[in-house]
Parts: C-alpha cells; structure tokens; sequence
C-alpha cells in the first residue's frame, strides 16, 4: 500500500480532514481513503442510548446533585455535559479521557452531549482529566456520584415496578500494573490487585459498588455497600431476598438481613460438624454406579459456636460418575421452601458473576490507571454508571429478537454504528449504515423507548 504522510497535528476544520492529501490502496487506484472526523461517526448507535437516557431521566438528574466549583471561563462546557461525555464514552468503549480530544470532535459524541459542543466540539482530553480527577473527585460530588446508581435504578422501577427483588452481593479483581494508591498483592488472585465489591439485583442492574485495596478480605466493608441498597427498598411493598457465596457466612450478616425482613441463601463452608449431619448421604451407594449424576439433598438445624440461635442449612450431595468422593455444598437459610428449591434459588448466584465478567470485558471497569485511590473509585462509580445504562437498554428497549444480546454484541452491533452527517437548513440527518442492525430493528428500539416516557395526565 503507499500513501501520504503528515505529520501535523489533528485538523480541527469542522469539515474533518478534507484539506489532507487523500490514502490511496494499491489493490485498486479508483480508490482514495479520507478521514472527516466532524462528519462522519463510528458510534451512531449511541444516539439510541442518549434517547433512553432521556426518556428515564437520568443523566440530567446530575445537574442537581454536582456542586460545580469552577470559575470564569473554566465552565465552558456544563456539568452534566462532561457528565454525560464520560458516561457514554465508556459506554462506546473509550474507557478513559485518553480519545476525549477525537471523540469531542465526533458528531455523535457532540449531539450527546448537547448544549455548545453541538456546534463547536465537547470537551478536550485536559478539561475532561480535570472534570474526573478534580470536581467529581471532591467529597460532596464522589458522594453524589455514588448515589446515582441507586437513583437511575429507581427511575427505572418507577416505570416498571417490581415484585420482588433479590440482592446478590460478590467481589472481583481488578489487577492493577504500577504504584497506584491502595494497591496490593491479593493470594486469591495471584496478582497485585483492587478488589471491589458489588451489589446486583435480579435484573442485572448494579445497585452499588465500591473499590477497596487489594488486599482486603472479600465481605470486609460489606455495610457501605449493602446498608444504603436496604434502606431505599425498606419502605416499600416488595418480597426481598439476599445471597452470597461462603465470603458472606457471617452471624453479623444473618442478624442484619433478618432484622430488615430479608429472606437470604449464603454458602456455608464445610466442617466436621456440618458432615456428620449428612453423614448417612457422604456413603457411597452400593452396586453399579449409574452415568448420569445422582443428587440428594437434606435439611438440618445447625448452631455453629459464633451464632446467637440455631439456623436452618440445607445440604445438596452430589455423585458424579467416574468419581470416588461425592460433591457436596451447604447452604444456609431462612427460606421455608423445599430444599432442592432453596439450591435452584441459591444457584441462580451465578449470574452476578457473569454480570462482572461483562462490566470487565464490555465496559472495561478494571481499567483504573490513575495514581490516587480517589481517582480510580471515581472512574468505577463512572464504568458502573456506563455499565448500569447499558443494562437498562438490553432490560427495557430491545425488540424479543435480540433481547439475548450481550453488552458486548450490543456494543459490536448497536453502538458501533457507521453514520454519515448531514446538515439542512434546519435539521441534522444522520445516514445510518444498515449492516447488523436494519433500520426496522432501530425503530422498534425507538418505539420501545418511547413507551417508558411519562404520558400527561389527561385533564
């Protein structure tokens, strides 16, 4: 291939780089390569993310939250539009303010986040460093900035109230390469690390989440994170459920979940005691093992030494063929339903570690390169925030032909959206490129969107 070099810096013509040499490709020469940054974008499909931002109400929740303390003509770009830049730019998988100089120039970004960047340009990788590390960073905005989550989570079931809702609580690595702040060498893991905690409910909604040095124990600090998620919910008329893995088997736990009216299931690690209880389910059965896995399960009062009064556990014994010892788990409970409902209930634990997986590998949230802790737990409120809409989308807005969709795939297929910018004399047409995602899939999307807007109440 040849082609022609410059090495000047990033045009900032708003007709993109129209006055650069054209690239030429060797395979055809009727071929010329050009780059219009301010006319063409790579994530239109953002726009249908900003439409439901809209519709529920949530990023304009933070211009009354933010205490902007800047001066002069330091506030040229809004608060809740350097908000909104950091949301959505994560959500398009820039998982940090290093493109914020391209991507303020994108027009998509620009229509985002509205206001003075629609005709000018959002804001640059300087201001938008400024805006994380300096005023979300202060005491007041990072507390805001927490209690956001369960905000926008309230909005949503404004819309579409729940019956219930079960809390499922785990921790997570977040490796970590240089001398930042609150790093350490996490055992577990095997790495020098972060380790968050998190909060999600059944729909996969994150309700909270806070980042803790690495080498802390993985329930310690559980109160900030679960108190707060409790009290919103402790008023209202809804079944509440709880439940961890054996990190979370503790009686200061099981007290405060039964003084709040939870019914929780938490993994119980196994002991002499909790063996001998089951003792007549853990002797291999005579005769021919069959070659499928035999299960059995059992229900017992158990008080271990630590605990104010006795709790139910239920037991689930499992014979695998080809294996001489059985596999066995225990659960404890204050659920009175049958015991192999209480492990089918139990188990269903796991999808919050597939919710991590996709906040790791769709929103990026491990990337917490900043040196001060304080930093870096700005930037995963931020990811959780990204995480949490892009969520909201797959949950509310997506037709039944896709509603299996990933936050990856939606990323890959809806967000990344190629689209041509054209301007009339009063509107902005973009041309959508019609590959993964037709425009008859684009406007069920819309469609759905619009049917979580609050109507007027008729006169």
């Amino acid at each position: 291939m040849s082609y022609y070099h410059h090495d000047g810096p990033a045009p900032r013509h708003p007709a993109g780089e129209s006055r650069r040499p054209h690239l030429r490709v060797e395979f055809d020469r009727r071929l010329k390569l050009e780059f219009h940054g301010s006319k063409v974008t790579s994530d239109a499909g953002l726009l249908a993310y900003r439409e439901l931002d809209d519709a529920l109400g949530l990023t304009a929740v933070a211009g009354g939250l933010f205490q902007d303390s800047r001066t002069g003509n330091n506030g040229r770009h809004g608060m809740v539009g350097q908000f909104r830049q950091s949301v959505f730019g994560r959500l398009g998988g820039y998982e940090d303010v290093n493109d914020a100089d391209r991507l303020g120039r994108d027009p998509a970004m620009r229509w985002i986040v509205g206001g003075k960047a629609i005709e000018r340009q959002a804001a640059s990788t300087s201001q938008m460093g400024r805006f994380e590390t300096q005023l979300l960073a202060s005491d007041e905005n990072f507390a805001a900035l927490t209690e956001l989550s369960g905000i926008w989570i309230d909005r949503v079931h404004d819309r579409r109230p729940p019956k219930m809702i079960i809390l499922d609580m785990d921790s997570s690595v977040s490796p970590t390469h240089g001398d930042q702040e609150g790093t350490a060498y996490n055992g577990h893991f095997g790495c020098t690390c972060y380790h968050p905690l998190f909060l999600f409910n059944q729909f996969g909604d994150l309700e909270r989440c806070s980042l803790r040095p690495g080498n802390v124990h993985s329930a310690d600090n559980w109160r900030t994170v679960l108190e707060p998620v409790v009290a919103r919910y402790r008023n209202r008329k809804l079944r509440r459920y709880f439940r961890g893995d054996a990190a979370f088997a503790s009686p200061e736990i099981y007290e405060y979940l039964e003084a709040e009216g939870f019914m929780y299931a938490i993994r119980l690690s196994t002991n002499k005691v909790l063996q001998e209880s089951i003792a007549h389910l853990l002797t291999r059965p005579v005769g021919r093992p069959p070659n499928h896995v035999r299960r059995c399960y059992a229900s017992f009062s158990y008080q271990a030494g630590s605990w104010n009064k006795k709790r139910r556990v239920v037991a689930k014994v499992e014979w695998h063929p080809g294996e001489l010892v059985p596999r066995v788990g225990y659960i404890v409970t204050n659920l009175s339903r049958p015991a192999e409902r209480v492990v089918a209930f139990y188990n269903h634990r796991g999808t919050a570690e597939q919710h991590i997986k996709e906040g790791k590998y769709a929103i990026k949230w491990t990337r917490l390169s900043c040196g001060k802790f304080r930093n870096n737990e700005v930037r995963l409120q931020l990811h959780a925030l990204a995480y949490n809409l892009g969520n909201f989308m797959r949950t509310l807005a997506l037709p039944k032909a896709v509603e299996h969709w990933s936050l990856t795939t939606l990323r890959e297929k809806l967000v990344k959206i190629g689209a041509k910018v054209v301007r009339h004399g009063r509107y902005v047409t973009f041309q959508l490129a019609e590959v993964a995602v037709p425009r008859e899939l684009f406007r069920k999307i819309l469609n759905l969107i619009d049917d979580l807007r609050r109507r007027p109440v008729p006169a």
